[in-house]
Order: structure tokens, then sequence, then C-alpha cells
């Protein structure tokens, strides 16, 4: 009899355990909703397409155009100039402006910018500039833009209008990016290049000009 009741108090314990173990299978199985294999979302934006871009979003943009030079501020001469360059940009919060026409972000970029002079003289130059830019969300793929910068360049161009070869530049643009995709866009921009030393050295009349941009960009 004591063997029989002691048979029956294991599988007991036995049938309480296997019970007992199925239903921390069930709830562990309850618990973990949120996991699943599906990749997660590579959208820059924070609303879809032309919404305003997510606060995180990257981007790297390259760009060639040319610089029509024209004398300026005292400048004797025009400087005809082929740029090309390579900028990163960095959005600066959330987008702003939210139910008015203004809406969008701010984006820090900073600029890595070289070129040659073809006229009035072959001459080399460098430069490395950030900018602050505004982007419009517009609900649309095309995103107009305003930018402003400021940096420094290296330059062999000299007299009469430049003096050395350390110089400051000075930007200003307007433009557009139409999305292709998501991620890439086309670019177009124009604006105003100035490039002088502050008067560090002498002469310092400048070089002044109107560029146009090109340039293809990729966020991640």
């Amino acid at each position: 009899m004591q063997f029989r009741r002691a048979i029956m108090l294991l599988s007991g314990f036995l049938l309480c355990s296997a019970h007992a173990q199925e239903s921390d299978v069930a709830t562990n199985a309850l618990s973990t909703p949120g996991l699943t294999l599906e990749p997660a979302s590579q959208t820059m934006w924070e609303h879809g397409v032309g919404e305003g871009f997510r606060p995180d979003a990257q981007s790297f943009t390259v760009s060639a155009g040319a610089n029509y030079g024209i004398a300026l501020f005292g400048g004797h001469e025009q400087h005809h100039l082929a740029l090309i360059g390579l900028t990163y940009g960095h959005m600066l919060g959330h987008t702003r402006g939210e139910d008015h026409w203004y809406r969008g972000n701010f984006e820090f970029r900073l600029e890595l910018f070289s070129g040659a002079q073809f006229s009035p003289t072959s001459e080399w130059l460098v430069g490395l500039t950030p900018h602050l830019r505004y982007d419009f969300a517009t609900g649309t793929p095309w995103i107009p833009f305003f930018d402003l910068g400021a940096g420094v360049s290296a330059t062999s161009i000299g007299p009469p209008d430049l003096s050395g070869t350390f110089e400051f530049n000075l930007q200003a643009a307007i433009g557009i990016q139409w999305f292709l995709k998501k991620n890439m866009s086309l670019n177009v921009e124009a604006g105003y290049f100035h490039m002088s030393c502050a008067s560090i050295n002498h002469p310092n009349l400048g070089l002044n000009g109107v560029t146009g941009m090109l340039g293809v960009t990729f966020l991640f």
C-alpha cells in the first residue's frame, strides 16, 4: 500500500510539473508580440516624401558647376571658375512650422569644394565651408531650399583682386531638390560666391560671381 501510494504521489507531481511548463510556454509566446523578422523602415521622412525630414536624416551630395565672375565692389577682373563639391548634411531637429507655408527643416551641411579658374588665367582653388540650409516641406517630391555658408579657402589666384593663398569664402544660394526616390534627389541651385581675405593682407578687392551647380543627393 505504501508503494502504491508513493507511485500515485509521484505521478501527480509529474502531471502538475508538465502543466506548469505548458503554461509558461504559452505565457512567453503571448508576452513577446514585438518580435518580428520584418526589416525596419528606412524612410528619411517624418510622414512621407515631401512632408518633412526626420531629425536624424543625413545626406551626401556630389555636385559640379561653374562660377561666372563679375567685377563688383572695386574688383578689377572677372574670375570664371569651374567647381566640384562633396557635401555632408544632417537635419537639425524635427519639421518646423507645421500648418504654415514655411513648414520645413533646418539642415547643417559641410562642403569640401575644389576647382580651377580658367579665365583670365589658369589657377587652382580649394575650400571648406559650413552651411545652414532650410528645406521647405511642400508635400511633393519638389523641395525648394535656401542656403547660407561661410568658410575658408586656399587659392593661387592673386593680384590685382586677391592677395595670397589663404582666403575666406561667403556663399548664398537658392535651389530645388527633385526626389526621384525616397532617398535620392537631383538638385539645381544658383547663388552668389565671394572670396577675399577680410583685409588681413592687401590687396583685398575680392573675387565675386554668380554660381550655378547641379548635383545628386543620397539620404541615409
